[in-house]
């Protein structure tokens, strides 16, 4: 178990579309665990592998967990997602990203999406996700595609986001994390209810 570096924006990575996932080995298996217990760590619901620095396609969301006693709620691991169908229904949150940390902006996204994906058995699934589950998967399904909440937002908003964490890396205020080496979706992507409806934050 480990806590891993997660990468802050600006930063290319975030830009760069995820490879798949060639395999489910011990080595996937591990770096899921490290990413639940760094998505906890930060606080976060999701998380996505190319925020730690990993250009696959992997994600985990566990939406219902609680800070406050640590306990882990539904846990959600999805190897090369892939959204089969979107609802015409639409639901607005106000998200975050543990990539953007404590920014925070209202996206529109579709109410439900079904899913393809592998489990961590290596085993085929298609699932249909709702709520915040729905969005928070979108969330870190965008991650994997070099998409960040902040492209579904106003260039005008986008640009005062990107400026102030620019100035906030240049004035070492992530260096405590190492994110300097790394970079961060505090999918926190992350979405949060505990800071889960208000800001979400995803991977």
């Amino acid at each position: 178990m480990a806590i891993l570096d997660i990468i802050i924006a600006p930063d290319p990575r975030l830009k760069t579309k995820a490879g798949p996932v060639d395999a489910v080995d011990d080595s996937i298996r591990k770096l899921v665990a490290d990413m639940f217990d760094t998505m906890y760590a930060e606080k976060g619901i999701g998380l996505a592998a190319v925020q730690v620095g990993v250009m696959k396609r992997i994600l985990v969301a566990d939406v219902t967990w609680r800070d406050e006693d640590g306990q882990i709620g539904e846990q959600h691991v999805l190897l090369n997602p892939e959204i089969l169908k979107n609802s015409d229904d639409l639901n607005v949150y106000k998200e975050g990203c543990l990539s953007f940390p404590e920014q925070y902006s209202d996206v529109t996204r579709p109410k439900s999406v079904r899913v393809r994906f592998l489990n961590l058995e290596g085993k085929t699934e298609e699932t249909e996700f709702d709520g915040l589950l729905a969005t928070c998967i979108q969330h870190e399904i965008d991650h994997l595609n070099g998409i960040t909440f902040v492209d579904h937002i106003s260039m005008v908003k986008r640009d005062m986001i990107l400026r102030k964490l620019t100035k906030q890396k240049k004035m070492g205020y992530f260096d405590h994390h190492d994110h300097s080496n790394c970079g961060h979706d505090h999918s926190h992507d992350h979405h949060h209810d505990h800071v889960h409806d208000e800001n979400c934050n995803h991977g």
